[in-house]
Protein backbone atom coordinates (compact mmCIF):
# COMPACT_ATOMS: atom_id res chain seq x y z
CA UNK A 1 0.00 0.00 0.00
CA UNK A 2 1.72 3.84 -0.75
CA UNK A 3 2.51 5.99 1.42
CA UNK A 4 0.21 8.59 0.88
CA UNK A 5 -3.39 6.20 0.69
CA UNK A 6 -1.89 5.01 3.91
CA UNK A 7 -2.05 8.56 5.20
CA UNK A 8 -5.47 9.20 4.11
CA UNK A 9 -7.28 6.01 5.60
CA UNK A 10 -5.55 7.29 9.09
CA UNK A 11 -6.39 10.96 8.68
CA UNK A 12 -9.41 11.51 6.27
CA UNK A 13 -12.73 10.04 7.45
CA UNK A 14 -13.67 9.91 3.72
CA UNK A 15 -11.34 7.16 3.58
CA UNK A 16 -12.77 4.77 6.02
CA UNK A 17 -12.16 0.98 4.69
CA UNK A 18 -16.12 0.73 4.32
CA UNK A 19 -16.34 3.62 1.60
CA UNK A 20 -12.68 2.71 -0.04
CA UNK A 21 -14.34 0.54 -2.32
CA UNK A 22 -16.85 2.60 -3.92
CA UNK A 23 -13.47 5.35 -4.14
CA UNK A 24 -10.98 2.69 -5.67
CA UNK A 25 -13.12 1.73 -8.10
CA UNK A 26 -13.89 2.95 -11.70
CA UNK A 27 -16.77 4.89 -10.61
CA UNK A 28 -17.19 7.00 -13.91
CA UNK A 29 -20.79 5.00 -14.73
CA UNK A 30 -22.31 6.41 -11.46
CA UNK A 31 -21.94 9.98 -13.35
CA UNK A 32 -25.52 9.56 -15.06
CA UNK A 33 -26.47 5.98 -13.24
CA UNK A 34 -25.93 7.67 -9.52
CA UNK A 35 -24.64 11.63 -9.77
CA UNK A 36 -25.10 11.85 -6.32
CA UNK A 37 -22.65 8.83 -5.14
CA UNK A 38 -20.31 10.09 -8.08
CA UNK A 39 -20.16 13.90 -6.85
CA UNK A 40 -19.51 12.20 -3.68
CA UNK A 41 -17.08 10.40 -4.62
CA UNK A 42 -15.26 13.03 -6.60
CA UNK A 43 -15.64 15.34 -4.16
CA UNK A 44 -13.99 13.35 -1.49
CA UNK A 45 -10.84 12.78 -3.89
CA UNK A 46 -10.42 16.69 -4.41
CA UNK A 47 -10.35 17.07 -0.65
CA UNK A 48 -8.22 14.08 -0.16
CA UNK A 49 -5.37 15.89 -2.84
CA UNK A 50 -5.65 19.08 -1.18
CA UNK A 51 -5.32 17.85 1.95
CA UNK A 52 -2.42 15.79 0.91
CA UNK A 53 -0.44 18.22 -0.77
CA UNK A 54 -1.12 21.06 2.65
CA UNK A 55 0.38 18.41 4.88
CA UNK A 56 3.32 18.33 2.14
CA UNK A 57 3.05 14.56 1.67
CA UNK A 58 3.05 14.93 -2.33
CA UNK A 59 6.36 15.09 -2.87
CA UNK A 60 7.93 16.58 -6.64
CA UNK A 61 11.34 14.47 -8.10
CA UNK A 62 12.71 17.69 -8.82
CA UNK A 63 12.22 20.24 -5.59
CA UNK A 64 10.56 20.34 -1.84
CA UNK A 65 6.82 19.33 -1.53
CA UNK A 66 4.71 22.29 -2.40
CA UNK A 67 1.65 23.03 -0.02
CA UNK A 68 -0.19 25.00 -3.02
CA UNK A 69 0.73 22.18 -5.94
CA UNK A 70 -0.23 18.59 -6.57
CA UNK A 71 1.85 16.96 -8.95
CA UNK A 72 -0.29 14.57 -10.71
CA UNK A 73 2.32 11.90 -12.04
CA UNK A 74 3.07 8.56 -11.62
CA UNK A 75 4.42 9.06 -8.28
CA UNK A 76 1.70 10.38 -7.10
CA UNK A 77 -0.54 7.33 -8.15
CA UNK A 78 1.48 4.61 -6.55
CA UNK A 79 1.52 6.23 -3.86
CA UNK A 80 -2.36 6.13 -3.60
CA UNK A 81 -2.15 2.57 -5.09
CA UNK A 82 -3.98 0.29 -2.11
CA UNK A 83 -2.71 -3.28 -1.04
CA UNK A 84 -6.11 -4.91 -1.39
CA UNK A 85 -7.98 -2.08 -3.93
CA UNK A 86 -4.91 -1.63 -6.45
CA UNK A 87 -4.88 2.02 -8.06
CA UNK A 88 -7.79 4.64 -7.75
CA UNK A 89 -9.40 3.71 -11.51
CA UNK A 90 -11.53 6.95 -11.68
CA UNK A 91 -8.24 9.39 -10.84
CA UNK A 92 -8.14 10.78 -14.01
CA UNK A 93 -11.59 11.95 -13.78
CA UNK A 94 -11.57 13.16 -10.77
CA UNK A 95 -8.59 15.69 -11.60
CA UNK A 96 -10.92 17.01 -14.66
CA UNK A 97 -13.53 17.58 -12.56
CA UNK A 98 -11.24 19.73 -10.62
CA UNK A 99 -10.02 21.93 -13.51
CA UNK A 100 -13.45 22.42 -14.95
CA UNK A 101 -14.92 23.78 -11.49
CA UNK A 102 -11.58 25.75 -11.17
CA UNK A 103 -10.43 23.73 -7.87
CA UNK A 104 -7.24 22.85 -9.38
CA UNK A 105 -5.82 25.14 -11.53
CA UNK A 106 -2.50 23.81 -14.36
CA UNK A 107 0.33 25.98 -12.93
CA UNK A 108 1.41 27.84 -16.20
CA UNK A 109 -2.20 29.39 -16.79
CA UNK A 110 -2.34 30.51 -13.20
CA UNK A 111 1.00 32.50 -13.44
CA UNK A 112 0.27 33.66 -17.23
CA UNK A 113 -3.20 34.54 -16.24
CA UNK A 114 -3.74 38.64 -17.06
CA UNK A 115 -6.78 39.01 -15.69
CA UNK A 116 -8.40 37.40 -12.07
CA UNK A 117 -9.16 33.64 -11.46
CA UNK A 118 -12.52 34.61 -10.09
CA UNK A 119 -13.83 36.99 -13.14
CA UNK A 120 -16.43 35.64 -15.99
CA UNK A 121 -17.96 32.19 -16.22
CA UNK A 122 -16.49 29.48 -14.54
CA UNK A 123 -16.06 26.19 -16.39
CA UNK A 124 -18.99 24.74 -14.41
CA UNK A 125 -21.12 27.52 -16.02
CA UNK A 126 -19.91 26.56 -19.33
CA UNK A 127 -21.90 23.95 -22.00
CA UNK A 128 -19.82 20.64 -21.28
CA UNK A 129 -19.68 20.27 -25.19
CA UNK A 130 -16.83 23.46 -24.96
CA UNK A 131 -15.84 21.49 -21.67
CA UNK A 132 -15.28 18.48 -23.17
CA UNK A 133 -13.37 20.28 -26.04
CA UNK A 134 -10.80 21.90 -23.79
CA UNK A 135 -9.96 18.80 -21.80
CA UNK A 136 -9.35 17.32 -25.58
CA UNK A 137 -7.08 19.82 -25.96
CA UNK A 138 -5.22 19.69 -22.63
CA UNK A 139 -5.29 16.27 -21.82
CA UNK A 140 -5.12 14.76 -25.16
CA UNK A 141 -8.72 13.95 -26.26
CA UNK A 142 -10.14 12.49 -23.03
CA UNK A 143 -13.71 13.69 -22.45
CA UNK A 144 -16.76 12.23 -21.24
CA UNK A 145 -16.57 8.54 -21.87
CA UNK A 146 -16.85 6.24 -19.30
CA UNK A 147 -15.50 2.95 -21.25
CA UNK A 148 -11.97 2.36 -21.21
CA UNK A 149 -8.86 3.30 -19.35
CA UNK A 150 -9.67 6.34 -17.09
CA UNK A 151 -6.36 8.08 -18.55
CA UNK A 152 -4.64 10.39 -15.39
CA UNK A 153 -3.60 14.00 -16.65
CA UNK A 154 -0.07 14.15 -16.46
CA UNK A 155 1.22 18.00 -14.77
CA UNK A 156 1.41 20.67 -11.79
CA UNK A 157 -1.73 21.83 -10.46
CA UNK A 158 -2.65 24.68 -8.39
CA UNK A 159 -5.04 23.69 -5.17
CA UNK A 160 -6.65 26.93 -5.24
CA UNK A 161 -7.98 26.29 -1.79
CA UNK A 162 -4.83 25.77 0.19
CA UNK A 163 -4.00 29.07 -1.92
CA UNK A 164 -6.95 31.07 -0.80
CA UNK A 165 -6.03 29.77 3.06
CA UNK A 166 -2.57 30.84 3.27
CA UNK A 167 -4.13 34.30 1.66
CA UNK A 168 -6.17 34.35 4.86
CA UNK A 169 -3.41 33.76 7.12
CA UNK A 170 -1.08 36.44 5.43
CA UNK A 171 -4.24 38.98 5.64
CA UNK A 172 -4.38 38.48 9.14
CA UNK A 173 -0.54 38.68 10.41
CA UNK A 174 -0.16 42.20 8.46
CA UNK A 175 -2.39 44.84 9.85
CA UNK A 176 -2.90 48.09 7.60
CA UNK A 177 -1.46 49.90 11.15
CA UNK A 178 2.15 48.86 9.95
CA UNK A 179 4.18 52.05 8.05
CA UNK A 180 4.68 51.82 4.35
CA UNK A 181 8.60 50.84 5.33
CA UNK A 182 7.24 47.39 7.01
CA UNK A 183 5.07 46.86 4.17
CA UNK A 184 7.90 46.92 1.90
CA UNK A 185 9.90 43.78 0.80
CA UNK A 186 11.85 42.44 -1.82
CA UNK A 187 10.93 38.57 -3.04
CA UNK A 188 13.45 37.09 -1.09
CA UNK A 189 13.16 39.01 1.90
CA UNK A 190 9.44 38.33 1.93
CA UNK A 191 9.83 34.40 1.71
CA UNK A 192 12.49 34.76 4.24
CA UNK A 193 9.87 36.71 6.47
CA UNK A 194 6.77 34.77 6.19
CA UNK A 195 7.29 31.29 4.60
CA UNK A 196 7.61 29.48 8.04
CA UNK A 197 5.12 31.88 9.31
CA UNK A 198 1.75 31.90 7.30
CA UNK A 199 1.66 27.88 8.06
CA UNK A 200 2.07 25.82 11.19
CA UNK A 201 5.20 23.41 11.39
CA UNK A 202 5.40 23.62 7.49
CA UNK A 203 6.96 25.71 5.19
CA UNK A 204 6.31 27.20 1.97
CA UNK A 205 8.37 26.19 -1.29
CA UNK A 206 9.84 28.88 -3.56
CA UNK A 207 6.99 27.98 -5.81
CA UNK A 208 4.32 28.28 -2.86
CA UNK A 209 5.30 32.05 -2.42
CA UNK A 210 5.29 32.88 -6.02
CA UNK A 211 1.99 31.38 -6.79
CA UNK A 212 0.86 33.27 -3.30
CA UNK A 213 2.47 36.37 -4.24
CA UNK A 214 0.65 36.34 -7.82
CA UNK A 215 -2.56 35.54 -6.40
CA UNK A 216 -2.96 38.31 -3.49
CA UNK A 217 -1.80 41.18 -6.32
CA UNK A 218 -3.98 39.76 -9.25
CA UNK A 219 -6.93 38.16 -7.34
CA UNK A 220 -6.81 39.72 -3.99
CA UNK A 221 -5.82 43.06 -4.51
CA UNK A 222 -3.93 42.39 -0.95
CA UNK A 223 -0.26 43.32 -2.04
CA UNK A 224 1.56 45.16 -5.23
CA UNK A 225 3.88 42.65 -6.80
CA UNK A 226 6.30 42.92 -10.13
CA UNK A 227 8.49 40.29 -9.73
CA UNK A 228 11.30 41.97 -7.16
CA UNK A 229 9.25 44.11 -4.82
CA UNK A 230 6.46 43.21 -2.89
CA UNK A 231 4.49 46.15 -1.21
CA UNK A 232 1.77 44.97 1.23
CA UNK A 233 -1.19 48.13 0.50
CA UNK A 234 -2.43 49.89 3.30
CA UNK A 235 -5.91 51.11 4.04
CA UNK A 236 -4.86 54.90 2.18
CA UNK A 237 -5.80 55.34 -1.51
CA UNK A 238 -3.17 57.34 -2.50
CA UNK A 239 -1.13 56.73 -5.65
CA UNK A 240 2.21 56.06 -3.79
CA UNK A 241 -0.23 52.37 -2.39
CA UNK A 242 -1.07 51.19 -5.73
CA UNK A 243 2.03 52.06 -7.34
CA UNK A 244 5.54 50.25 -7.05
CA UNK A 245 8.06 53.62 -6.59
CA UNK A 246 11.78 53.59 -7.02
CA UNK A 247 11.50 54.75 -3.45
CA UNK A 248 9.76 51.36 -2.54
CA UNK A 249 12.68 49.28 -4.60
CA UNK A 250 15.58 50.78 -2.63
CA UNK A 251 13.32 50.21 0.46
CA UNK A 252 13.14 47.08 0.30
CA UNK A 253 16.66 46.21 -0.97
CA UNK A 254 17.23 48.26 2.57
CA UNK A 255 15.60 45.97 4.91
CA UNK A 256 16.86 43.24 3.18
CA UNK A 257 20.61 44.20 3.94
CA UNK A 258 19.34 44.88 7.03
CA UNK A 259 17.66 41.84 7.85
CA UNK A 260 21.67 39.80 6.30
CA UNK A 261 23.59 41.87 8.61
CA UNK A 262 21.36 41.02 11.34
CA UNK A 263 21.34 37.53 10.55
CA UNK A 264 25.33 37.59 10.34
CA UNK A 265 25.90 39.68 13.54
CA UNK A 266 23.74 36.85 15.11
CA UNK A 267 26.36 33.97 13.25
CA UNK A 268 29.56 36.02 14.36
CA UNK A 269 28.27 36.18 17.86
CA UNK A 270 27.60 32.60 18.37
CA UNK A 271 31.27 31.56 16.85
CA UNK A 272 32.86 34.00 19.32
CA UNK A 273 31.13 32.42 22.33
CA UNK A 274 32.13 28.90 20.40
CA UNK A 275 36.26 29.98 20.30
CA UNK A 276 35.78 31.52 23.44
CA UNK A 277 34.80 27.97 25.21
CA UNK A 278 37.39 26.23 22.78
CA UNK A 279 40.06 28.06 23.65
CA UNK A 280 39.11 27.35 27.79
CA UNK A 281 38.87 24.01 26.85
CA UNK A 282 42.21 23.60 25.30
CA UNK A 283 44.37 25.41 28.68
CA UNK A 284 42.19 23.07 30.51
CA UNK A 285 44.01 20.19 28.91
CA UNK A 286 47.58 22.05 28.84
CA UNK A 287 47.16 22.13 24.82
CA UNK A 288 48.40 25.66 24.63
CA UNK A 289 48.86 25.88 20.46
CA UNK A 290 45.09 25.29 20.60
CA UNK A 291 44.44 27.78 22.77
CA UNK A 292 46.41 30.27 21.50
CA UNK A 293 45.14 29.50 17.67
CA UNK A 294 41.18 29.55 19.51
CA UNK A 295 42.52 33.18 20.67
CA UNK A 296 43.52 34.38 17.05
CA UNK A 297 40.31 33.20 15.33
CA UNK A 298 38.43 34.44 18.33
CA UNK A 299 39.89 38.05 17.50
CA UNK A 300 39.82 38.18 13.77
CA UNK A 301 35.71 37.06 14.17
CA UNK A 302 35.30 39.64 16.92
CA UNK A 303 36.86 42.49 14.56
CA UNK A 304 34.67 41.32 11.80
CA UNK A 305 31.93 41.40 14.06
CA UNK A 306 32.57 45.02 15.00
CA UNK A 307 32.72 45.65 11.40
CA UNK A 308 29.13 44.38 10.61
CA UNK A 309 27.50 45.96 13.75
CA UNK A 310 29.17 49.51 12.69
CA UNK A 311 27.58 48.62 9.16
CA UNK A 312 24.07 47.23 11.04
CA UNK A 313 24.21 50.85 13.02
CA UNK A 314 24.51 53.25 9.25
CA UNK A 315 22.10 51.13 7.65
CA UNK A 316 19.32 51.37 10.88
CA UNK A 317 20.37 55.61 10.46
CA UNK A 318 19.32 55.20 7.26
CA UNK A 319 16.00 53.26 7.29
CA UNK A 320 15.03 55.95 10.27
CA UNK A 321 15.58 58.84 8.38
CA UNK A 322 14.02 57.69 5.33
CA UNK A 323 10.80 56.88 7.69
CA UNK A 324 11.25 60.29 9.17
CA UNK A 325 10.77 62.05 6.07
CA UNK A 326 8.27 60.25 4.49
CA UNK A 327 6.32 61.76 7.96
CA UNK A 328 7.06 64.63 7.16
CA UNK A 329 5.90 64.50 3.60
CA UNK A 330 2.55 63.26 5.56
CA UNK A 331 2.89 65.98 7.70
CA UNK A 332 3.15 68.98 5.39
CA UNK A 333 0.09 67.22 3.01
CA UNK A 334 -1.97 67.04 6.10
CA UNK A 335 -1.30 70.55 6.89
CA UNK A 336 -1.76 71.61 3.12
CA UNK A 337 -4.81 70.03 3.07
CA UNK A 338 -6.48 71.65 6.33
CA UNK A 339 -4.75 74.90 5.53
CA UNK A 340 -7.51 74.94 2.66
CA UNK A 341 -9.93 73.44 4.68
CA UNK A 342 -9.94 76.63 6.89
CA UNK A 343 -9.71 78.72 4.06
CA UNK A 344 -13.11 77.11 2.88
CA UNK A 345 -14.48 77.23 5.71
CA UNK A 346 -13.60 80.95 6.84
CA UNK A 347 -14.87 81.72 3.40
CA UNK A 348 -18.16 80.70 4.32
CA UNK A 349 -18.22 82.52 7.93
CA UNK A 350 -17.80 85.33 5.80
CA UNK A 351 -15.34 87.41 8.00
CA UNK A 352 -15.43 89.03 11.53
CA UNK A 353 -17.64 91.76 10.76
CA UNK A 354 -20.42 89.10 9.59
CA UNK A 355 -19.88 87.36 12.69
CA UNK A 356 -20.22 90.51 14.34
CA UNK A 357 -23.57 91.48 12.97
CA UNK A 358 -24.80 87.80 13.38
CA UNK A 359 -23.93 88.00 17.29
CA UNK A 360 -25.67 91.38 17.48
CA UNK A 361 -28.88 90.20 15.91
CA UNK A 362 -28.93 87.20 18.58
CA UNK A 363 -28.41 88.99 21.29
CA UNK A 364 -31.56 91.54 19.97
CA UNK A 365 -33.76 88.58 19.79
CA UNK A 366 -32.73 87.10 23.16
CA UNK A 367 -34.09 89.94 24.75
CA UNK A 368 -36.88 90.05 22.74
CA UNK A 369 -37.34 86.68 23.98
CA UNK A 370 -36.52 87.37 27.91
CA UNK A 371 -39.23 90.28 27.75
CA UNK A 372 -42.17 88.66 26.36
CA UNK A 373 -41.06 85.88 28.60
CA UNK A 374 -41.61 88.20 31.92
CA UNK A 375 -44.91 90.18 30.91
CA UNK A 376 -46.22 86.28 30.54
CA UNK A 377 -44.65 85.62 34.12
CA UNK A 378 -45.97 88.83 35.90
CA UNK A 379 -50.07 88.26 34.22
CA UNK A 380 -50.25 84.69 35.77
CA UNK A 381 -48.64 85.33 38.72
CA UNK A 382 -49.67 83.75 42.12
CA UNK A 383 -50.53 86.01 45.11
CA UNK A 384 -47.77 86.70 47.35
CA UNK A 385 -47.13 85.56 50.80
CA UNK A 386 -46.53 86.96 54.24
CA UNK A 387 -43.33 85.29 54.80
CA UNK A 388 -43.25 86.45 58.56
CA UNK A 389 -46.57 84.85 59.65
CA UNK A 390 -45.32 81.43 57.89
CA UNK A 391 -42.13 81.85 60.60
CA UNK A 392 -43.97 82.11 63.31
CA UNK A 393 -46.47 79.79 62.60
CA UNK A 394 -43.31 77.05 61.99
CA UNK A 395 -42.06 78.42 65.27
CA UNK A 396 -44.93 77.99 67.10
CA UNK A 397 -45.35 74.19 65.94
CA UNK A 398 -41.24 73.63 66.67
CA UNK A 399 -41.88 75.09 70.46
CA UNK A 400 -44.93 72.79 70.79
CA UNK A 401 -43.28 69.95 69.51
CA UNK A 402 -40.31 70.48 72.06
CA UNK A 403 -42.73 70.86 74.79
CA UNK A 404 -44.47 67.45 74.24
CA UNK A 405 -40.82 65.60 74.04
CA UNK A 406 -39.46 67.94 77.24
CA UNK A 407 -42.91 66.56 79.12
CA UNK A 408 -42.45 62.87 77.93
CA UNK A 409 -39.16 62.67 79.28
CA UNK A 410 -39.65 64.60 82.57
CA UNK A 411 -42.44 61.77 83.03
CA UNK A 412 -40.01 58.87 81.79
CA UNK A 413 -37.24 60.56 84.25
CA UNK A 414 -39.78 60.77 87.29
CA UNK A 415 -41.02 56.78 86.87
CA UNK A 416 -37.44 56.11 87.14
CA UNK A 417 -36.66 58.09 89.96
CA UNK A 418 -39.00 56.18 91.62
CA UNK A 419 -38.77 52.92 90.89
CA UNK A 420 -35.01 53.16 92.02
CA UNK A 421 -36.33 54.74 95.33
CA UNK A 422 -38.79 51.55 95.82
CA UNK A 423 -36.16 49.01 94.56
CA UNK A 424 -33.91 50.95 97.74
CA UNK A 425 -36.32 51.15 100.42
CA UNK A 426 -37.13 47.27 100.13
CA UNK A 427 -33.74 46.34 99.87
CA UNK A 428 -32.87 48.48 103.03
CA UNK A 429 -36.26 46.68 104.77
CA UNK A 430 -35.00 43.40 104.02
CA UNK A 431 -31.74 43.91 105.72
CA UNK A 432 -33.67 45.21 108.69
CA UNK A 433 -35.50 42.39 109.02
CA UNK A 434 -32.44 39.84 109.00
CA UNK A 435 -31.08 42.03 111.55
CA UNK A 436 -33.81 42.05 114.29
CA UNK A 437 -33.20 38.39 114.81
CA UNK A 438 -32.68 37.18 118.47
CA UNK A 439 -29.13 36.45 119.66
CA UNK A 440 -28.12 34.84 123.07
CA UNK A 441 -25.01 36.05 124.47
CA UNK A 442 -23.22 34.92 127.74
CA UNK A 443 -24.80 35.83 130.59
CA UNK A 444 -20.88 38.05 131.86
CA UNK A 445 -21.92 40.33 128.42
CA UNK A 446 -25.65 40.60 128.34
CA UNK A 447 -25.52 44.40 130.12
CA UNK A 448 -23.10 45.14 126.82
CA UNK A 449 -23.88 45.93 123.21
CA UNK A 450 -22.33 43.48 120.93
CA UNK A 451 -20.96 44.61 117.80
CA UNK A 452 -23.78 42.74 116.02
CA UNK A 453 -26.29 45.27 118.03
CA UNK A 454 -24.60 48.41 117.26
CA UNK A 455 -24.24 47.48 113.80
CA UNK A 456 -27.81 46.89 113.19
CA UNK A 457 -28.78 49.95 115.49
CA UNK A 458 -26.24 52.39 112.99
CA UNK A 459 -27.86 50.67 109.58
CA UNK A 460 -31.45 51.05 111.86
CA UNK A 461 -30.76 55.17 112.13
CA UNK A 462 -29.26 55.22 108.17
CA UNK A 463 -32.89 54.10 107.05
CA UNK A 464 -34.79 56.47 109.19
CA UNK A 465 -32.29 59.22 107.88
CA UNK A 466 -32.89 58.03 104.21
CA UNK A 467 -36.96 57.95 104.55
CA UNK A 468 -36.64 61.71 106.88
CA UNK A 469 -34.44 62.89 103.83
CA UNK A 470 -37.25 61.45 101.24
CA UNK A 471 -40.29 62.70 103.07
CA UNK A 472 -40.97 66.50 102.00
CA UNK A 473 -40.76 69.75 104.23
CA UNK A 474 -43.60 71.15 105.86
CA UNK A 475 -44.25 74.40 104.57
CA UNK A 476 -43.40 76.96 106.70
Amino acid sequence: MGELADFLVERDQNFRKARLPALYSDFRPQRTLNPDGFQANVSAWRQALARAAWEGRIASQLSAPNLLVVNVDEQLVRSLESKQFGRPLALGTVVREAVADKDLYPLNEFTKAKESIYAGKTWAQVPWSVVSWAAGQLFGGVGRSTSGEDTVPKGRFVVLRNVETTAKSLAERVTAADSRFDRTYTKTHFQKTFADALVQDRRLSETDVDILLIFLSRDKGIVMYDGKVVKIRGSSTDEDETTITEEDAAVSSLKELIADMKQQTTLLTARVDELTATAKDAVTKKNKVAALAALKSKKMTEASLEKRFATLNQLEDVAGRIQEARDNVQLVSVMEASAGALKGLNEKVGGADRVGDVVDRLREQMGEVDEVGKIISEAGAAPVVDEFEVDEELEAMEREEREKIEAAERKEREAREEREAEETRKRLEVEMDGLKAPVKEPVERQGAKSPTGETAESLERMGLEERVREEPMPAQ
